[in-house]
């Protein structure tokens, strides 16, 4: 069999909306790609040319550099298109791409653990959708079709997903059960009441204060455009990168659809799930708002969630106290541990959050809650725990006090026993470990007795 690109259909067009969706032929990705993937480019290019053109910049009416800059990125464009292919081969999803160096990838289909779906705003526009699969043991997007027409990403999803399953690729998916929706008025109230948002007001109105005195807009105009640039787009991204979002369970994990102009449907494996932080913001506890947060085992490499290099991904952008518990709940499988309180000497360490401070833990779950203006509750699975530490600080030694630390994989994962007397930390040192081994085992039940230290 020849390992050229099928020919009996346009290379580009796919698979038609119905019918099969690979076979063991190559497939090209739709002809249309390389204008979604320089898209951009060329309008960031076109912007240019038109705020030069306004503003007379270059007199010459030059704008050579500017329109190399945007035929390169169409060129790149359409070279990426015509060197990657792909087919579904048995049990093996097989993408080649590369033009000096060649890529070839072989995707066991056993080995997928997520297939995300996403429409940025352009391939929208144009009826396409990008697929990346992640495969297991691995934290970012090991293949991707960018772009392929969105009927035809959607099956060749559930086509890999039911093979990964052992299933029939012509069985339906699962239905998945809804468990949360985020209703826009209650996003756009969560981003007013942000910090972000309450700076760029305030920073709004020394504009226009500045700009009825024009000695001061003289001395403070060039700052605060620099601060209007860097906090506009942050609130608009808040805005559409969460509009619309709604939280699915599903037999493979946990579903996240959101987004305004471009959208994002992605899968995240309950064993990925380190931990889950409930947020209340100051400005939103009077509503009794708060954002549910988990921390994702691995490095989100390429395939971050909105430009950000964190491991943290919103369960939950903003809701009620009731829903977030019911969602850990759903998430872990585990209730709220029994939290208990630090000794009152803590205060004279802690005058400010000693009213906050709250830890408790049960054989399945360590729970903590810390901060004053920032309360965060953490709840963490203790078959995810990686170390159990105690740390003895100048002033807790002196007042007799440890705080455990139980941590997670990630960065910064981990549910803190603040302020504990020491005796007590240091059974707590070896009780947790010792059902942090436990829970690995699928074992719930408390040792009979501490292990020794």
């Amino acid at each position: 069999m020849s390992d050229e690109p099928q020919t009996g259909q346009p290379l580009g067009a796919g698979p038609a909306p119905g019918g099969p969706v690979a076979g063991e032929t190559w497939h090209r990705l739709h002809p249309l790609s390389p204008v979604v993937r320089s898209g951009r480019g060329v309008l960031a290019v076109l912007a240019l040319i038109a705020i030069s053109a306004t503003q007379k910049l270059g007199s010459n009416g030059s704008h050579l550099p500017e329109i190399i800059v945007g035929v390169v990125a169409v060129i790149a464009a359409v070279i990426n298109w015509l060197v990657t292919r792909w087919r579904l081969d048995g049990p093996t999803l097989r993408i080649e791409t590369g033009l000096l160096r060649r890529d070839s990838r072989q995707l066991p289909v056993a080995r997928i653990q997520a297939v995300d779906v996403v429409r940025p705003f352009l391939a929208r526009a144009f009826g396409l959708a990008e697929l990346r699969v992640r495969l297991a043991g691995s934290s970012h997007a090991d293949g991707r079709l960018a772009y392929l027409p969105e009927a035809a990403a959607l099956e060749l999803r559930a086509r890999l997903l039911a093979a990964h399953h052992g299933l029939d690729p012509a069985t339906p998916e699962p239905d998945e059960r809804v468990l949360a929706t985020v209703p826009a008025g209650r996003l756009v109230g969560s981003v007013v009441l942000s910090s972000a948002s309450l700076i760029l007001l305030l920073m709004i109105a020394e504009v226009a204060i500045a700009v009825a005195v024009p000695a001061a807009l003289e001395a403070t105009g060039g700052m605060l455009v620099v601060w209007l640039i860097a906090l506009g787009p942050l609130v608009w991204r808040r805005l559409a990168t969460q509009y619309g979002f709604t939280l699915a369970e599903s037999p493979d994990g946990i579903r996240i659809r959101r987004g305004l102009l471009g959208t994002v449907a992605e899968t995240i494996p309950r064993r990925r799930i380190q931990a889950v932080r409930m947020v209340e913001p100051l400005l939103w506890r009077p509503l009794h708002w708060c954002r549910l947060e988990i921390d994702v085992a691995g490095s989100p490499g390429r395939d971050r969630a909105e430009g950000s290099r964190r491991l943290r991904k919103a369960l939950l952008p903003v809701g009620s106290k009731d829903l977030a518990g019911q969602l850990m709940h759903t998430v872990l499988g585990a209730d709220a541990p029994a939290l208990r309180r630090p000794p009152r000497r803590a205060r004279k360490k802690a005058p400010l959050s000693y009213h906050f401070l709250a830890a408790g833990h049960d054989a399945a779950t360590a729970m903590a809650v810390t901060g004053r203006l920032r309360k965060i509750t953490t709840w963490l699975p203790l078959e995810k725990a990686q170390s159990v530490r105690l740390v003895e600080g100048p002033v807790q030694r002196r007042l007799g006090l440890a705080t455990v630390h139980v941590d997670a994989a990630g960065r910064d994962v981990r549910a803190e026993f603040r302020d504990r007397p020491g005796d007590e930390a240091r059974r707590l040192v070896d009780e947790l470990a010792a059902l942090s081994r436990s829970a690995r085992q699928g074992v719930s039940a408390w040792p009979a007795k501490p292990a020794d230290a």
